[in-house]
């Protein structure tokens, strides 16, 4: 594994067995982990419900119907040196509790060349202690994907070597079930080789917690938008410029039982006032950056925000052909940290 810390955004490379690409992550994240998540109170929240029989539950289904990624998560928990119990609840964090510190705003733009753009909102004490990870897993499609300490690949943004992107937004559903968690169901798609296998493994799937996720793909011209939680699962194509937060929006999953907050509202609302005046040639980017209208900003920075997270990257993939290029910001009104184009990564 090689990091480069030379800004706030690490680039890491892992490579190996499944087993070995999660403990070289875990060790990427241990010393964060160790001396400040595990003292949170939302850490504490979590591991509370590692013995839960739901919890027990979720765990076999993932070692019996996703034993890649179970192995990923042992490895993580060697790396992070930590009891697995309590890793993989904390991979299972928005199916136990409702109120995950989890944000993200994404933009969707369909066309010729479809643009996705996304903040990826979180706990402003990993500032500085994320990365974009190359992952080269035995078995599975490499992948360059952003990556939280402590948690598998899956749940942020990610473009694989297919050419399947995929952008993640956390739902606060009060309602989860006992099948598989989330974040599990989100890495399982940055193996799927189309966006109807992607599509179809989320329909089909016993999910346990909910997701929203925006999927492309270089070999399909839609722009897809799913929202998945334990009692249904919605899929759209985007038709024209739209945003999402962190709640359903969807006319067959809006009636289910959710946490919307002020922020994932007041986002939700101005990105759908801003998202209307996108033309060819705009950048969604500004979109991301704004910190007017009348709630709370859609690019979040202030220490006091009321769900406890920040805005620690952006990320604008722009899909046309057999290419993806994309773009990575690890701070507001800055240059570009990362370029990425077929799945290299180089430093701007």
């Amino acid at each position: 594994m090689s990091i480069d810390r030379q800004n706030a955004l690490s680039r890491i490379e892992v490579s190996g067995t499944p087993y070995d690409v999660g403990a070289q992550l875990g060790r990427f994240g241990a010393a964060v982990v160790n001396e400040y998540l595990t003292k949170t109170q939302a850490w504490a929240g979590i591991i509370a419900h590692c013995d839960d029989p739901r919890v027990m539950r979720m765990t076999e289904q993932v070692q019996v119907l996703f034993p890649r990624y179970w192995a990923e998560i042992q490895g993580l928990a060697v790396g992070l040196d930590l009891p697995i119990e309590h890793v993989f609840a904390w991979n299972c964090r928005g199916d136990i509790r409702a109120l995950a510190p989890d944000g993200c705003t994404t933009v969707q733009v369909p066309g010729v060349q479809r643009t996705i753009a996304h903040n990826e909102d979180g706990d402003p004490g990993f500032r500085g202690h994320c990365a974009l990870a190359r992952v080269t897993s035995a078995g599975g499609t490499p992948f360059a994907a952003f990556v939280y300490p402590g948690s598998i690949p899956g749940h942020t943004f990610a473009a694989t070597d297919v050419g399947l992107v995929q952008t993640v937004n956390n739902i606060r559903a009060k309602d989860t079930g006992d099948g598989i968690p989330r974040m599990v169901l989100t890495r399982a798609v940055l193996d799927c080789q189309s966006l109807d296998q992607a599509v179809t493994l989320l329909q089909t799937a016993d999910r346990a917690g909910a997701f929203h996720v925006t999927l492309a793909s270089t070999s399909d011209p839609r722009l897809l938008s799913v929202e998945f939680a334990a009692e249904a699962c919605s899929v759209q194509e985007i038709m024209v410029p739209s945003t999402h937060a962190n709640h359903l929006i969807h006319s067959e999953t809006a009636h289910i039982h959710q946490t919307v907050t002020h922020s994932s509202d007041s986002r939700q609302c101005r990105g759908d006032t801003l998202v209307h005046g996108l033309t060819d040639g705009h950048d969604p980017l500004e979109i991301l950056r704004d910190k007017d209208g009348p709630g709370l900003p859609i690019q979040r920075d202030d220490p006091e925000d009321p769900d406890h997270e920040n805005t620690l990257a952006t990320a604008v993939f722009h899909i046309e052909g057999a290419h993806i290029d994309w773009t990575v910001y690890d701070k507001p009104d800055t240059h570009a940290r990362f370029y990425v184009r077929d799945g290299l990564i180089s430093a701007a």
